[in-house]
């Protein structure tokens, strides 16, 4: 069953790591137009967020390796996304996003680990309470690219909801959710299920949408008219 879970675990290392690497394509269109046009932030920030807790559990959970490593190199990927983000999102929006990295990506991972290490002396209650919020956050990153649907249904079109980063935390969610079952950890499975639950509702929504008749109003008026540059 270890040898299985190890397998299992390998599986999903590579998994997660498309998962990361899945918004390459979203991000050189941001580059290239020098806008992050109606793109949200929030999945992104939510994931990376969830990445660094994640490591960190790793890290103090014996034999959880393979969750800290590919944690690590996600919160190194979503840094760069968020970086992205932030240089080129439109000036009234820049202090809210940035407000909203600050104390989602500072504040609380700073604050989420130093408070568990002072409240508990412990080792095996600090990996719960670590375990318990990243359990929480990993809910809120798995539905965090629902956050896009209000456009979807608006503009009646998908060009706005990212089909890979669904695509792959749907995929992401069942082989973690078989790795946790495998090794009776009920964080990892508790998230990773709802993960996979709403990966398939976004996809359903995904393939609902795609070949609809979009509504060119609300479409044009979401999308700036800016040339892409060569």
């Amino acid at each position: 069953m270890a040898d299985l879970s190890f397998y299992v675990g390998v599986i999903g290392n590579v998994i997660s790591v498309l998962v990361f690497l899945s918004p390459v394509e979203t991000f050189w269109r941001i580059v290239q137009r020098r806008s992050t046009e109606e793109y949200e932030c929030l999945p992104y920030i939510c994931t990376l967020m969830s990445s660094s807790l994640w490591t960190y559990y790793g890290i103090v959970t014996p034999g959880e390796y393979l969750v800290s490593t590919v944690n690590g190199f996600g919160a190194l990927a979503e840094s760069i996304y968020v970086l992205i983000f932030l240089f080129f999102v439109p000036k009234p929006r820049f202090l809210k996003t940035i407000v909203v990295v600050l104390a989602l990506n500072v504040c609380f991972p700073v604050l989420a680990m130093v408070g568990t290490r002072t409240a508990f002396e412990d080792e095996n209650r600090r990996s719960s309470s670590m375990g318990f919020i990243c359990a929480t956050l990993n809910i809120v990153m798995y539905g965090s690219p629902l956050s896009a649907i209000k456009t979807v249904v608006t503009t009646r079109s998908v060009q706005f909801m990212p089909f890979w980063l669904s695509f792959f935390l749907f995929l992401n969610g069942a082989i973690w959710g078989v790795y946790a079952f495998l090794l009776h950890d009920v964080f990892l499975l508790v998230p990773n299920g709802m993960g996979f639950l709403l990966g398939t509702m976004q996809l359903l929504i995904y393939a609902y949408y795609r070949n609809a008749q979009p509504n060119v109003e609300d479409e044009e008026g979401l999308i700036p008219s800016q040339p892409l540059l060569s």
